[in-house]
């Protein structure tokens, strides 16, 4: 798919990976590029330099993101692609084992990085289906195939994500429906703050956000599920799947490496 003439939807897009999104898609011609994000000024300093909308969203509310959609397709007459992209960050932390984050960041991890792509394609899948076609692009992470060493909370809801972008690719090409997943490793976003090199997610180097839209735009083209930015995150994979207990090994040792890293 092209993005040219398209009605597109970013979450997460007031900063970091959504905000290059927006201006890349922008760029590339798209027909209206609807910018939403938790803190709505961010989202309209976005919106009003592309020409774009701006709506302000708690992507782990449903009914904001159902209303959302459906202003959006009252306006706009269709969403083409929905970029499922909001996302946060944590740390196991003290005593630094894989139980150690507290309940609450748990939920919210799994609100925001699996059950706002469920809310955001339940919205949007009834006039999908009906026009027979459209897109999802749900940004999960490097995290999602692999594990980030540190957050465990993070690793799982990643890998979550993956699973339910798998289910909609699976239950619903045959509707028209297509769908990408974006997993990236370390990006230059505030989400990794200050950390010297992006930490163990860092280790084939930080990317911008610029770059990860680039790759996007390219995966999107293509049609292709897994977007990956970092291309080593193939090889990675290949060498997990083809012997999980030695990859778990060479994991527990760059774990040892880095100490107890906070990405």
């Amino acid at each position: 798919m092209e993005v040219k003439d398209k009605v597109v939807v970013v979450t997460g897009g007031g900063n970091g990976i959504g905000r290059a999104l927006c201006e890349r898609f922008a760029a590339d011609g798209a027909a209206h590029v609807v910018v939403v994000d938790l803190e709505e000024d961010s989202a309209r300093t976005v919106a009003d330099a592309i020409n774009g909308s701006a709506y302000g969203v708690n992507v782990r509310d449903e009914a904001q993101i159902a209303a959302m959609v459906a202003d959006v397709e009252s306006k706009h007459g269709r969403i083409d692609l929905f970029c499922s992209n909001a996302g946060i960050i944590a740390t196991d932390g003290p005593t630094w084992w894989a139980t150690s984050a507290p309940n609450e960041t748990w939920q919210a991890m799994w609100d925001i990085h699996v059950m706002s792509h469920v809310f955001a394609a339940r919205a949007c899948l009834p006039g999908m289906i009906e026009r027979g076609e459209g897109y999802f692009l749900n940004t999960a992470s490097a995290a999602g195939l692999l594990n980030q060493i540190g957050d465990a909370a993070y690793s799982t809801t990643k890998h979550a994500a993956v699973g339910f972008a798998e289910a909609l690719a699976i239950t619903h090409g045959d509707d028209g429906i297509k769908v990408s997943c974006l997993c990236p490793q370390a990006v230059a976003t505030r989400l990794i703050g200050e950390i010297k090199d992006g930490g163990t997610a860092g280790v084939d180097g930080v990317i911008t956000p610029e770059d990860v839209a680039s790759a996007v735009v390219q995966g999107i083209a293509d049609e292709r599920f897994l977007i990956l930015p970092h291309p080593e995150v193939a090889t990675y994979r290949e060498r997990k799947t083809a012997d999980y207990d030695r990859w778990l090994g060479g994991m527990r040792k760059l774990r040892r490496h880095f100490g107890n890293p906070t990405i």
